[in-house]
């Protein structure tokens, strides 16, 4: 919270505040103003038929006037213009922390990966994975900065309010009988003492009361964050669970989600009308009572005027209202409290994830070490073994592999073998393991992962990932997406999809992987990852995209899973994979691939080589 005021924006932050503190006082002041035109004006209309000292009319809409006008310069001149700028600086303060946070959830270690594979339940000196960090980075953002520049607000507020109204209720201070021993000062130390007895226990009350709301409202935002994330999630899956016929199964998941969110709003809803119900009668008893009961013997006693009554009073009155303002936003604090608590949570859990392998060794072993090596020299990979979460036996190894610069390996194995996870290990996604990958240096991998997902922007942004759209021509982009097969997309180039359909919407999983195949073009990477590129091109596209690849990057090494029993070869039958890694009972083994289907193709001939973990198919 603290972090944005002593930050490059310090002057901004400060600036604003000044402002917001400057009017603050004069607010403050304008409530004495209204204290004494109050006294003026119930004085002049208690006077209005005095046979002595008889007030006219004129006098008393002079009063009235007077009363209207500080009104009008305290609501509009100083309450609403310091809205104005405490919006401001509550839009600045969530802009630069939202900034803040993308940055490191969006840094080179892919912290926002890590992040979400994390222990599941916080430890006493570790946090937890945290939950929905869309709704904490969105939500509990905005709350709590907007929470803590009203809270500072109040607390100025407060402070200000004791030393312009504190002042001139001791400035208009007289005796009281009974209490000579505090000369002139009594009637003021009687309504100070009733402030801080009457406010302070009520105080307490209510914070009692805000420290359940506390858990209550940390409890209804993870409770509303897991429901809003699971509606988000049906929107991308909507055509999976309609061709499942899942409509039901989903609803069954939509009613636990808000079966929380339910009883959990019940319970606040409870704890409000209880709080409500005391702020009520507090706030009748602090301004009828409280208020009026200090100035009343000094009145009774003949010491002082109506007038002077009257403005002591509405001192009174505007002294309990401003240091009530703790109560009156008690809800507030709560949930300022469970907002912070939460932005607090997601960036401890970020400040655990920046050491990645300290991160994993938490829930499993993580001593996978990568190094670099000259590019003639290739990839190699040395007694590489791979672990899930806890376990202490490797589901793959894979001794000592080497591949040469320019060699294109076919992986091979069972379904849930491990090939893509082999995959993710060398490339660094993978957590939990030993050994060592020593890639080539210098030179742009390229890693093509089985699902495609395309975010929201430009066909030519999407063509130039991960680079920006800037680093190449529209007529580079448009000729990668021709060699690829897209050529009926060029014109299209700046769009962010037709109509309202984003590309991700529009392209199928066919296209899709054209489009991933037009950005190796563009890229032309000398270290290649296809996990299972063409899973939903047929024959002929298969072949054209193999040997784009071949045309346009050449001497590029390629490890690549595939699907398909037989892997293409060119028009002209040739292979396009010079060797083969299998994965049969963890072990990883390279061969040629002139041992991985051995005489005549035939139906049986692939069914007898499935068997016999030879075949491939998804993880």
């Amino acid at each position: 919270m603290g972090a944005y005021w002593l930050s490059d924006r310090w002057k901004e932050a400060w600036g604003l505040a000044a402002v917001i503190i400057v009017l603050t006082a004069l607010s403050a002041m304008a409530s004495v103003w209204f204290a004494e035109a109050s006294g003026e004006l119930v004085s002049a209309i208690a006077l209005l038929h005095h046979p002595q000292n008889a007030t006219t009319l004129t006098s008393i809409l002079a009063s009235a006037g007077t009363l209207a006008g500080i009104v009008v310069v305290k609501e509009i001149g100083f309450i609403a213009i310091r809205h104005f700028f405490s919006t401001t600086l509550h839009r600045k303060w969530r802009a630069w922390l939202d900034h803040r946070f993308n940055e490191a959830l969006l840094d080179r270690k892919h912290t926002h990966l890590h992040l979400q594979h994390g222990t599941a339940k916080a430890t006493a000196s570790k946090a937890g994975a945290p939950d929905n960090i869309d709704q904490r980075i969105q939500e509990s953002i905005k709350g709590m900065t907007g929470g803590a520049i009203g809270l500072a607000m109040g607390i100025a507020g407060v402070l200000l309010s004791l030393f312009f109204v504190g002042g001139k209720i001791i400035e208009t201070s007289t005796e009281i009988d009974g209490l000579e021993f505090l000369g002139s000062y009594a009637s003021a130390c009687l309504t100070l003492a009733a402030v801080i007895v009457y406010v302070p226990i009520n105080t307490f009350l209510a914070a009692k009361l805000g420290a359940i709301q506390q858990r209550l409202e940390v409890r209804m935002q993870g409770a509303e964050g897991s429901y809003r994330r699971e509606l988000t999630t049906l929107l991308h899956r909507s055509y999976h669970v309609a061709v499942a016929d899942g409509e039901a199964v989903q609803k069954g998941i939509h009613r636990r989600r808000y079966r929380d969110i339910d009883h959990t709003w019940s319970i606040i809803n409870i704890l409000t009308a209880c709080y409500m119900g005391f702020e009520r009668v507090y706030n009748f008893f602090g301004s009828r009572i409280v208020a009026y009961a200090p100035g009343l013997l000094p009145y009774v006693a003949g010491r002082i005027s109506m007038q002077s009554y009257v403005t002591g009073a509405e001192l009174a009155n505007a002294i309990i209202n401003d240091c009530s303002w703790f109560i009156h936003v008690m809800p507030d604090i709560a949930r300022l409290r469970a907002n912070a608590r939460r932005i607090t949570d997601l960036a401890q859990a970020i400040e655990d994830v920046q050491q990645p392998r300290d991160f994993y060794a938490r829930t499993g072993r993580s001593e996978l070490r990568y190094a670099q090596q000259a590019p003639e020299f290739g990839l190699t990979i040395r007694r590489l073994e791979l672990m899930h979460p806890g376990d202490a036996l490797p589901f793959v190894e894979t001794g000592h592999l080497h591949l040469d610069p320019g060699e294109w390996t076919l992986l091979v194995g069972k379904s849930g073998s491990g090939k893509t996870s082999l995959l993710k290990a060398i490339n660094g996604f993978w957590p939990h393991g030993r050994g060592m990958v020593v890639l080539p240096r210098n030179v742009r991998i390229f890693f093509a992962a089985q699902d495609v997902k395309l975010p929201p922007v430009s066909l030519k942004a999407l063509v130039c990932l991960p680079d920006l759209v800037g680093a190449y021509s529209d007529a580079a982009a448009a000729a990668a997406l021709s060699k690829a097969g897209l050529a009926e997309f060029v014109g299209d180039l700046a769009e962010e999809g037709r109509g309202t359909g984003s590309w991700d919407q529009l392209l199928s999983g066919g296209q899709k992987q054209k489009l991933v195949l037009a950005r190796i073009l563009l890229h032309r990477p000398r270290l290649l990852f296809l996990d299972e590129p063409t899973s939903a091109l047929d024959s002929e596209a298969t072949v054209a995209f193999h040997q784009a690849i071949k045309d346009e990057c050449p001497g590029a090494t390629v490890i690549s899973i595939m699907h398909n029993v037989v892997p293409p070869k060119s028009a002209k039958g040739l292979e396009f994979y010079d060797s083969k890694l299998a994965i049969a009972d963890g072990r990883v083994t390279k061969m040629p691939l002139s041992r991985l289907i051995i005489g005549p193709v035939g139906p049986a001939r692939i069914k007898a080589h499935a068997e016999t973990a030879v075949g491939s198919g998804s993880r």
